[in-house]
């Protein structure tokens, strides 16, 4: 807290103490009005995070730095240059015919009974004779069919020896094989439900609210039961199949985001974590998406991952990666050019208007 002087105080100084006062106020002020200029970027910068677009685009920040030249990173000598036809815009919109039966071409067609007129009705109304055919009006219509349940009968031919080697030995036709053993389950029903749950993003009870109103009594739990099940048997062994091609690459990105699952959260405020792990961005033929769910963030669960990878490993600066470069000595931490732009873009959208425009 600065000393406060009275005016007597101030009177009976001499000029060197008034000369060291006055330049404690000047350090001060200067203190103060950096401290000033400090939270008015804060501000700037949290009303841009609260009310500025969320994303990390070039376009999306006026004057953003860019460590690349764009006519160079877009620059592509095999693309054929547009007609004037293509950049010049229409005079006016010309309605493609026959675009109905383009849409329509890759579904099957039923055609349906004509609709007829009889003789009776022609002659009643244009008089005996006085009329000839022409030739027929036909249009189409779009039908959907959102359910439909075939129950499959499979019969499977028994044969049993009745004399020689193989007496009262059983022979059975050769039967597909189940996808899970004594379950009514095919592969077209797991493929709705798992359609239904994880694309269309719908609750495993709203799926069996829709089958009882069809008439087909099905309950979550035995989706969860066939859910559970059939990725232990089969996803699992693909999901480690994808492993071995990811770390097959020579660069590999990898990141982790915070969820909550309540029944692996200690408390309210734990946090579980979303590991993804895939490939680089210039993988185009095959590209591979690897999730990982863990219960934390520690550096064991990447060092687990990527203990027998050869290559380079893009990352943000989060140190639990840092940690691996250390510890793999065929792996190379590289940090993501989006996160070290951050900092470059934070300080334009803090700095004021006049500064930018410089």
């Amino acid at each position: 807290m600065a000393q406060k002087h009275t005016l007597e105080e101030l009177n009976n100084c001499s000029r060197e103490e008034l000369i060291t006062i006055v330049l404690m106020m000047q350090g001060q002020l200067d203190a103060l009005n950096d401290n000033i200029e400090k939270l008015i970027e804060q501000v700037r910068i949290a009303n841009n995070y609260r009310f500025g677009k969320h994303t990390e685009t070039l376009k999306s920040i006026e004057g953003q730095l860019s460590f690349f030249d764009e006519a160079e990173a877009a620059c592509d000598e095999s693309k054929k240059e547009p007609s004037a036809e293509e950049v010049l815009p229409a005079k006016r919109t010309v309605k493609k015919k026959g675009q109905r039966d383009l849409d329509l071409k890759d579904f099957p067609e039923e055609i349906l009974p004509p609709y007829s007129v009889s003789e009776e009705q022609l002659d009643a109304f244009y008089g005996k004779n006085n009329w000839r055919r022409m030739p027929d009006e036909t249009y189409k219509r779009l039908r959907h069919e959102p359910e439909s349940w075939t129950v499959e009968i499979h019969t499977v031919e028994v044969y049993v020896g009745t004399d020689g080697d193989h007496q009262d030995e059983f022979l059975r036709g050769n039967r597909p094989r189940d996808l899970l053993r004594n379950s009514i389950v095919t592969p077209s029903l797991l493929a709705s439900i798992l359609n239904v749950k994880y694309v269309n993003s719908s609750a495993l009870h709203r799926i069996e609210q829709e089958f009882q109103r069809n008439g087909v009594n099905i309950s979550r739990q035995t989706m969860s039961n066939w859910i559970v099940k059939c990725s232990q048997m089969y996803f699992t062994p693909f999901v480690e199949r994808m492993k071995q091609e990811l770390l097959s690459l020579h660069v590999t990105q990898s990141d982790e985001t915070p969820t909550q699952v309540i029944a692996d959260s200690d408390h309210p405020n734990s946090k579980c974590y979303m590991w993804v792990h895939r490939s680089g961005e210039f993988y185009t033929r095959r590209p591979i998406v690897v999730y990982e769910y863990q219960k934390g963030r520690d550096h064991q669960k990447p060092l687990d991952f990527y203990k027998d990878y050869k290559g380079v490993l893009v990352t943000d600066s989060l140190q639990q990666y840092h940690l691996v470069d250390k510890k793999l000595p065929d792996v190379t931490n590289a940090n993501c050019w989006a996160h070290a732009r951050r900092d470059f873009a934070d300080a334009v959208k803090a700095a004021d208007k006049r500064i930018r425009r410089r």
